[in-house]
């Protein structure tokens, strides 16, 4: 593998922190943890990444517009034609449809990681060791994230995932990961029939309901209060972290995602483009058909019979539309590579984001809650769907151009460095302290 996928694990990562890991030999050897020179970077997890983070931040700002009526994924109820399109378009390409996406790539970069280092004579257990701690120190940085800021914080769900399914699969054979995948499919899909079934013949009562973490989400946002808001942040992070793994969308993708790191899929996109195009046709067809359904039903064009049949379908193919985003992502860095247009300046300021995803992730909290939520300035009452588009384009350039400013002075991210000590100790000090003279020499 080249060493750029070493880190597609971040969002919850970005490039620091698996450059790490790649570059970890064993203690004995006392030998320094190297960042990975980017020249030697595969770029499509860093492409992928930088972009997604937009979609992110597209999935979020809906949210704090907290002051009126909600339908379908807390969208507002209602609006101008130019809201209308903002919600079906947002339902239909960002809503659950990027986290499954960042499910494979963390999956990609942490089976790469662990191939190249079994390869160059580190023991499976001390890498093991290294991804335990790693992942545990996720959970942590979820859950502060999750509490002081941001209560939908994805990455507590990713290192919870990350802890239960690294030992379960970590050294398996592909024809386990190929019966484990389709399992989980299977059973994704009976439980979409099987609520979709429940729900019409035993209709839910909204009052007998207890609150689920999308309302606790809303509450958290709408509350004056800053301590009384991160009350309603905790329950609701604690709900987002375990249903993100227990509803199976993301462990489905992480599966996938270590069987293509296996095979290289990303690292060699020339040898695997039929089955890159036929995944990001068909996955992202299958996505965008039932969020367009989702659509429909939050433009009242269904009844509301057909709720549970839709969101859970909706919810379901986001694994497909997921890795069709990563293949779609593959193709067009696997493009950018053969016309030699990896330098321009567009795609090297995306890449610089995704190399920083992890603090670019944060970055959006430090910016959207304070901002719009109830407890900060309480700017979100202000705001309609497209106007929330422009603020979430907005907030995302801002992380590029902030990523390209470190990137070009040899800079990593914060959150990375952060995470690389805490998880490598004094054997990442050093390469902390080593400027990225690879990424000055290239204008990266």
């Amino acid at each position: 593998m080249s060493q750029g996928s070493g880190d597609a694990a971040a969002l919850p990562g970005g490039a620091g922190a698996g450059e790490a890991c790649r570059m970890i030999s064993e203690p004995a050897l006392q030998a320094p943890v190297r960042s990975t020179p980017v020249t030697e970077r595969v770029l499509a997890p860093d492409l992928a990444r930088g972009m997604m983070l937009l979609l992110i931040a597209l999935a979020h700002v809906p949210w704090f517009i907290y002051d009126v009526p909600v339908g379908m994924m807390l969208h507002p109820d209602g609006g101008s034609v130019a809201d209308r399109v903002a919600q079906a378009l947002t339902l239909i390409v960002v809503d659950a449809r990027t986290h499954t996406m960042f499910a494979f790539l963390f999956a990609y970069g942490i089976g790469q990681m662990y191939a190249r280092q079994v390869e160059r004579g580190t023991s499976p257990e001390q890498v093991r060791r290294y991804l335990r701690r790693r992942h545990l120190w996720m959970l942590a940085f979820g859950a502060v994230h999750g509490v002081l800021l941001w209560q939908g914080d994805i990455l507590g769900a990713y290192g919870l995932m990350a802890l239960l399914l690294v030992p379960l699969f970590f050294g398996r054979r592909d024809r386990t990961l190929r019966i484990w995948t389709g399992v989980l499919l299977g059973v994704g899909a009976l439980s979409v029939a099987a609520s979709a079934l429940v729900a019409r013949l035993v209709p839910a009562d909204p009052a007998a309901s207890a609150p689920g973490a999308e309302t606790l989400q809303r509450l958290s946002i709408a509350e004056p209060d800053y301590l009384l808001s991160a009350l309603f942040r905790l329950p609701a992070w604690f709900l987002t972290t375990t249903q993100g793994v227990l509803t199976l969308a993301l462990p489905t993708a992480f599966l996938i995602g270590l069987l293509a790191a296996r095979h290289r899929v990303l690292e060699e996109p020339s040898r695997h483009l039929p089955l890159l195009r036929r995944v990001a046709v068909w996955g992202i067809a299958a996505g965008w058909a039932a969020g367009a359904g989702l659509a429909l039903q939050h433009l009242g064009v269904f009844g509301p019979e057909t709720v549970a049949l839709v969101n859970g379908l909706h919810f379901y193919t986001g694994i497909f539309a997921g890795v069709g985003y990563a293949a779609l992502f593959g193709l067009i860095a696997h493009r950018i590579s053969v016309r030699g247009r990896r330098d321009t300046f567009p795609v090297r300021a995306v890449v610089a984001l995704g190399r920083r995803s992890l603090s670019g992730y944060l970055a959006q909290s430090l910016v959207l809650p304070p901002l719009l939520a109830a407890w900060g300035l309480g700017l979100g009452t202000s705001l309609s769907s497209w106007s929330a588009v422009l603020v979430a384009v907005a907030t995302w350039s801002a992380t590029v151009a902030a990523a390209s400013a470190m990137d070009r002075a040899g800079v990593r991210g914060p959150a990375e460095t952060l995470l690389r000590r805490l998880t490598y100790g004094r054997a990442a000090r050093g390469s902390d302290a080593t400027p990225n003279t690879a990424a000055k020499g290239t204008g990266r």
